[in-house]
Order: structure tokens, then sequence, then C-alpha cells
């Protein structure tokens, strides 16, 4: 079943994927942070994205589960 939440989890668990792909987009030296090019200082941020969006993924399916399993067992009793 299609729910907002794993619209949104799906979302979060392909943009990075997306992001890394799609080279031609970060493929240059400028803008430089620190002395750093644009190339590496892109890809690192997009370490520290990944994790983020994972653990908003991982919480909202947890969210999910739990409420499908709550629903589940309130059918079950009625």
């Amino acid at each position: 079943m299609v729910t907002p939440a794993r619209v949104v989890i799906a979302l979060c668990l392909v943009a990075p994927f997306v992001a890394m792909l799609w080279v031609g987009s970060y493929a240059k030296t400028d803008p430089v942070f620190i002395g750093i090019p644009f190339f590496y200082w892109y890809q690192m941020l997009w370490v520290l994205l990944s994790t983020v969006l994972t653990m908003i993924a991982y919480k909202l399916w947890q969210r999910d589960q739990r409420a499908r399993r709550d629903a589940s067992k309130g059918g079950a009793a009625q």
C-alpha cells in the first residue's frame, strides 16, 4: 500500500543516489570551500546528508510499522 509516509521514505533513500549518479551536476572545481574544490566537498556533504536522510527514513518506517501493527491488533480485537 502506498502511503504519504512511504513516499517520503522512498524519496529520502533515492535522493542520495540521484545526486551522486548525476555527475555532470558537480563535476567542476568552483566554488571552492576552504580550499577544497566543489567536486570533493559536494560529495562529502552528501555523506552527511545521506546519513540524515537514512535516519529520517528509518524513523518514518518504524512509525509506519507501529501504526500498521496497532491497526491490525485493533481490527482483530473487534
